[in-house]
């Protein structure tokens, strides 16, 4: 079994979490999922979503680490603590998966300085300053540079989670997981905004 591990903080963007929770949760013999923080405890959206948390420390060793965005990560760049764990479970990691602004965080630490990486595209301008070592990708929808996969805004989180199983077990394998969700994946790489 594969671990993966979720990282959340107040006001992470509900569908950034769920949306690659519910692809990779329906593997059940392949992935388990637990969900961290800071500090451990329970953790709330500003859609009102508490996720109860185990504390960041226990999670070195990840094969899967997905950072979400949301309103959370205006404060969260600035949270040395934060950005320093993350750099710390991101670099054990075999893969690391940040969705919409959740590039905005893994830019912080520096691992995607000279990488590929994009964002959601209506907060894009910020998160580039956040990083400003990243080769930012702005028309695409998810790209992947070595163990790195970022993603544009929540749902195309969905996009880059079926891309990654396309990487690791192929198109057909990805294709009938999108269809047991009815979800229409976007296999093309390019941001439909």
């Amino acid at each position: 079994m594969e671990n993966i591990g979720v990282l959340l903080f107040e006001d992470f963007e509900t569908l950034d979490v769920f949306g690659p929770v519910e692809i990779f949760g329906r593997l059940k013999g392949i992935y388990t999922i637990t969900c961290y923080s800071i500090a451990g405890g329970l953790v709330t959206n500003s859609h009102g979503v508490s996720i109860l948390t185990e504390r960041i420390g226990e999670a070195d060793g990840l094969d899967i680490f997905i950072i979400p965005g949301g309103w959370g990560t205006r404060a969260g760049v600035s949270n040395a603590l934060l950005i320093d764990k993350i750099r710390q479970v991101a670099d054990s990691s075999r893969y690391v998966l940040a969705v919409c602004t959740g590039s905005a965080l893994l830019a912080k630490t520096g691992l995607l300085d000279n990488r590929k990486a994009t964002s959601n595209k209506r907060a894009f301008d910020w998160v580039c300053e956040q990083g400003r070592g990243v080769n930012w990708q702005k028309e695409a929808r998810w790209t992947v540079d070595g163990k790195y996969y970022t993603s544009s805004g929540v749902s195309a989180g969905m996009d880059m989670s079926f891309a990654f199983l396309r990487d690791r077990y192929g198109i057909d394998y990805a294709r009938q997981m999108a269809l047991e969700i009815e979800y229409h994946w976007s296999e093309e790489n390019i941001s439909i905004l």
